[in-house]
């Protein structure tokens, strides 16, 4: 590990100290009685619907990679599971450093370029952000069943300003997709006057990107991707719904709404992210559940860890057993999937 991760280390870990020091320094009447009581009672049948659901999840995501495979080479869903359970498993486990495993086993099984599942997997991440703020944008705007909550107005303003990044933002795609090349040529020709290093940075990106981006076939394929990821996000809602209404009390009450905007939380904590411990996840979305819903603390700790386990680790006996089938070591595949700075300036867009 060299210097400046050690340094990134460890000041995630000094932020997540002083973030759980401030949350639980605000609990000082936190029942652990009524916490581990809560988590004995938890309906059992309910989390186990809610892991399936995740499951099937994985199942989206290949079928939405088998998509985008579609102008390269017709690979069925059904191998590209595997990578997508040992993928997640290498992200649980291993934090941000694993993320690159599912490109990287997807280019060796299949014989095809990393740098073409790389740039797949830039589209999945346009598409999952995409579709995810589609469905919270339509939540804060339309769901009646929000109004009660506190900073409702706040949120409606937010669901607008989203809306109409997201409308730009596609415009923006939609040209990147038609013409990669001539934006970055202008993009560049507008910048140099202020910096020629950053203009080539920005033109660098810009094909990169739309390079990425014809990975989508045709316009019945974007269809297909927008649905997926649709499909996949609601499925993972769904999952929420199932653990919040695992427990008894007032999370009972909690619906799809609900849970969508609380995904939003959850998503936004996950930006800071330790391996196996997860970190930021599950303190903005316990934050969520006691400052905007009025959880109790004890009933809201309960219920944030369990959604991390269940949407985030659960995914980790399968994929330990697919790599251990077959002969494959997690870590050996993050050192080998880790892009080289120079790969990872034209992925990371």
């Amino acid at each position: 590990m060299n210097k400046k991760r050690v340094l990134v280390t460890v000041i995630v870990i000094i932020v997540l100290a002083g973030l759980a020091y401030l949350q639980f320094r605000t609990w000082r009447k936190f029942d652990w009685e009524m916490f581990f009581r809560q988590i004995q009672h938890v309906r059992v049948p309910r989390v186990i619907a809610a892991v399936a659901i995740i499951y099937g999840g994985y199942v989206l995501r290949a079928a939405r990679w088998s998509v985008m495979l579609k102008p390269v080479k017709p690979v069925p869903w059904s191998r590209l599971l595997a990578p997508m359970f040992i993928g997640f498993t290498g992200l649980a486990i291993l934090g941000r450093p694993g993320e690159f495993i599912r490109p990287y086993l997807i280019a060796r099984q299949e014989r095809l370029t990393i740098s073409s599942q790389m740039g797949v997997w830039t589209v999945e991440r346009i598409f999952d952000m995409g579709s995810f703020a589609i469905l919270v944008a339509l939540d804060l705007i339309f769901a009646p069943s929000l109004q009660q909550l506190p900073y409702f107005k706040e949120f409606r303003r937010a669901g607008l300003f989203l809306s109409a990044f997201i409308f730009i933002l596609g415009v923006i795609t939609f040209y990147i997709w038609r013409n990669g090349n001539g934006m970055a040529t202008r993009l560049h020709r507008w910048i140099s006057p202020l910096s020629k290093g950053v203009a080539n940075s920005v033109a660098e990106k810009v094909r990169a990107f739309g390079i990425g981006l014809h990975t989508i076939k045709d316009f019945r394929s974007f269809v297909e991707l927008l649905l997926l990821s649709v499909g996949l996000w609601l499925s993972i809602g769904y999952a929420y719904l199932q653990v919040t209404r695992a427990f008894h009390g007032p999370l009972q009450h909690m619906e799809i709404t609900h849970v969508i905007l609380l995904m939003g939380f959850s998503i936004a904590g996950s930006a800071v992210q330790l391996p196996v411990v997860g970190g930021g996840s599950q303190l903005a979305t316990i934050a969520a559940l006691v400052n905007i819903f009025s959880i109790p603390s004890e009933l809201a700790v309960s219920c944030g860890v369990l959604l991390w386990l269940v949407t985030f680790v659960a995914a980790t006996p399968i994929g330990l057993s697919l790599a251990r089938h077959a002969h494959l070591s997690i870590t050996k595949l993050s050192e080998e999937a880790t892009p080289h700075p120079h790969e990872a300036a034209t992925t990371r867009i």
